[in-house]
C-alpha cells in the first residue's frame, strides 16, 4: 500500500492517501500534502509543533486537518517531514510536527496551496485500509 499518491487533476492538485488505520491515513495525508509544496527530502527535522485540528465529521476534520498544516506553513513556515498524531478523541486531533521553517534559499518552491476543498473530498475504509481524496486549491 502507497502511503499517497499525487492525482492528475486538470487546474488542481489533488492527493490520494492510504492508511491501516485513521491515524496513519492522516498521517500520510499531511505527508502528501507537504509533498506537493516542496521536496521533503531537503527538510530537516529541527523543532517541534503542537497542532489541533476538528470537525464535525471524518471529512470535515480532514479538511480542518490539512487546513491547519496550511496555516502553520503560511503564517509561520513550518513544513514537516514527520508527523506523529498524539492524541485522537471523537473528530478531534493533536499532532506534533517535526521539521523546519521553509527558507527559499535552500527548499524547492513547488505548489502554493491555499486550502484544502471538499470538492470531490472522500474519506472510506477499503477492505483492510482507509483511503481519502483530497483536493486543494492553488
Amino acid at each position: 500500500m502507497t502511503p499517497f499518491e499525487i492525482l492528475d487533476i486538470s487546474g488542481d492538485a489533488g492527493i490520494r492517501a492510504c492508511g491501516s488505520s485513521l491515524t496513519e491515513l492522516f498521517v500520510h495525508a499531511g505527508i502528501g500534502m507537504y509533498s506537493l509544496m516542496t521536496d521533503l527530502n531537503g527538510i530537516l527535522e529541527k523543532k517541534t509543533v503542537e497542532v489541533t485540528a476538528e470537525g464535525g465529521s471524518l471529512e470535515g476534520l480532514l479538511v480542518a486537518w490539512l487546513n491547519e498544516l496550511i496555516f502553520q506553513f503560511d503564517t509561520y513556515g513550518m513544513t514537516a517531514k514527520s508527523i506523529a498524531i498524539t492524541a485522537w478523541e471523537d473528530y478531534r486531533i493533536t499532532a506534533t510536527l517535526s521539521g523546519e521553517e521553509f527558507d527559499p534559499e535552500r527548499h524547492e518552491q513547488k505548489l502554493l496551496i491555499k486550502a484544502a476543498t471538499y470538492h470531490r473530498l472522500k474519506v472510506e475504509k477499503r477492505g483492510d485500509h482507509w483511503e481519502a481524496e483530497v483536493i486543494f486549491d492553488i
